[in-house]
């Protein structure tokens, strides 16, 4: 199971490197003491935010609280799905003990933010990813220098919705050269599970048209490097960044229809005929 410490600056860390950051905070904090405490337990996470900035309209907020992705699971497991504080000790692979202190502070930090006026960030926490199988037939990652791309396919072109995208074509690159590629299905995955089966999949990088934020944010989380706002072939976007020449838009994101704001968050909405579920 691959474990993963998120930092405040989204970075994903290993598991070899999740020890030592941690074990290093503690020396910090008890600077000058003998024993080690043990390292904290990684919380298991089974759908990233979508959503993770919110700010007051009638304002301009001075101040942010943050909020770590394992607080927002425990508030996501006992207030949206109603699940017991055991079951959702269960789903994170925590104790119950853990779950209370984990919501109690996730709790104090939105009244923070709401009675302050303050913005709220989701953002860092020590956590992994639930288990998701790669597809069966998936072909083997071979070698130590080889690249795997994903792009978001659909009949031999870019699909341009990200959290909609019902296939995957993987390409495995080395010497910058394609050495393998293959299609494979997503298995009904949404936008929070995407980032999820993508590392499961062993992608080193995505090339998609239409993206949100938050899922910029989880594929960042999963350690996936981001290639949006690519249209046209996928062969071709593939073989142009194997060989260091693909266009892409840095600051791609999914605007395409109107949500009576500035766009489509991408979130985990529902799909009708006219609206983005990128």
């Amino acid at each position: 199971m691959p474990y993963f410490l998120f930092s405040d600056t989204g970075i994903l860390r290993t598991k070899a490197s999740l020890v030592i950051d941690i074990c290093q905070k503690r020396v910090n904090i008890l600077e000058g003491e003998d024993i080690m405490p043990r390292p904290t337990r990684c919380r298991r996470i089974e759908y990233m935010p979508m959503y993770r900035s919110f700010s007051p309209d009638d304002t301009d907020p001075s101040e942010t609280v943050y909020m770590t992705v394992d607080e927002y699971e425990a508030l996501r497991l006992l207030d949206d799905k109603g699940l017991t504080q055991e079951e959702c000790a269960l789903s994170m692979n925590i104790s119950r003990t853990t779950v209370t202190a984990i919501y109690e502070s996730a709790r104090k930090k939105i009244a923070d933010a709401l009675v302050r006026g303050k913005r709220l960030m989701i953002v860092g926490g020590c956590c992994e990813f639930a288990p998701i199988e790669a597809p069966k037939d998936l072909i083997k990652k071979e070698g130590n220098n080889v690249m795997r791309i994903a792009v978001t396919y659909e009949n031999g072109e870019i699909f341009q919705h990200f959290g909609r995208s019902p296939q995957f074509k993987v390409y495995d690159v080395e010497d910058g050269k394609i050495v393998r590629e293959q299609v494979v299905g997503t298995n009904g995955s949404g936008h929070g599970a995407l980032a999820g089966f993508l590392f499961s999949a062993g992608v080193d990088a995505l090339i998609c048209g239409g993206i949100g934020m938050g899922a910029q944010m989880a594929l960042a989380d999963a350690g996936i490097k981001l290639y949006g706002g690519v249209q046209g072939s996928a062969d071709e976007a593939a073989k142009a960044l194997a060989e260091g020449r693909l266009e892409y838009d840095p600051d791609a994101h999914c605007d395409h229809h109107d949500h009576g704001e500035e766009g489509c968050g991408c979130g985990e909405h529902e799909e009708h005929d006219d609206g983005c579920c990128c």
